[in-house]
């Protein structure tokens, strides 16, 4: 997927939770090579060419489309896998795979999970008894430096889409060019990474509409930073805000 992934497994060790380490490692190269926009053998591009139908790709590859076509009904079109006429489900896939890798190690009885996928983050349980994971929020006009921290226990996902990356990648599926009025990054919290990837990419689409929606969606934060460097936040933020504001 052309990023890093990193791990931080909070447990007591034991042949179940390796064994279940290992098996989402092997899931996300699996994810890489059936879903890969860049690979021509993917299953993926060999749908896209038509050269196979869905019913002889893996379970996965219709699990990931029926989440992008609820992403797309829940967004009203703003989050799109299927952009003239292409398909391109990378907007929520990374989100997914990092989500189900933690959920493996999670289930096999590590006691706190943190997968980290190029800045996505599904978190599970807890680093230490009582005690929140908190994840810095980076700040994409000031190198090096945290725009915000956030904090959550049980469930809790974070995932950013901007330009600090890769530039202006995210288009207005409506216009095919670069949303009006981008931020330079909004990021979007939920309980699960495959819906926190799709709602940032969703909101970084819809420009300044996103605070709205976002604020409107069940169980769902969000934080941007302005292309001027200004900020704003959902009007629920603060419960999920590691900096309280005075």
């Amino acid at each position: 997927m052309g990023t890093v992934f990193s791990f931080d497994i909070a447990c007591d060790g034991g042949p179940r939770v390796r064994s279940a380490i290992e098996a989402a490692v092997a899931s996300l190269h699996t994810a890489d090579a059936v879903f890969s926009t860049y690979r021509p053998d993917s299953q993926l591009s060999r749908l896209a060419r038509g050269e196979v139908d869905l019913a002889r790709c893996d379970a996965d590859v219709a699990e990931v489309l029926r989440l992008c076509e609820r992403a797309r009904e829940r967004t009203d079109g703003w989050f799109s896998a299927g952009y003239a006429g292409g398909l391109d489900p990378t907007g929520l896939v990374k989100g997914w795979a990092v989500e189900r890798a933690a959920r493996m190690i999670s289930e096999a009885g590590a006691r706190g999970v943190c997968v980290n996928g190029g800045g996505d983050i599904q978190l599970l349980g807890e680093p230490e008894p009582g005690q929140p994971w908190r994840v810095g929020i980076a700040h994409p006009l000031r190198p090096g430096e945290l725009a915000t921290v956030v904090e959550g226990a049980d469930e809790l996902a974070v995932a950013t889409s901007g330009t600090a990356e890769r530039g202006c990648h995210v288009l207005d599926p409506r216009s095919g060019r670069p949303p009006v009025d981008a931020a330079a990054s909004v990021t979007v919290l939920a309980r699960s990474l495959a819906d926190a990837d799709a709602w940032a990419t969703a909101a970084f689409a819809m420009g300044t509409r996103a605070r709205h929606w976002l604020d409107a969606q069940a169980g769902v934060e969000g934080f941007a930073v302005t292309a001027d460097g200004g900020t704003w936040r959902t009007t629920r933020f603060d419960r999920v805000s590691a900096v309280r504001c005075s």
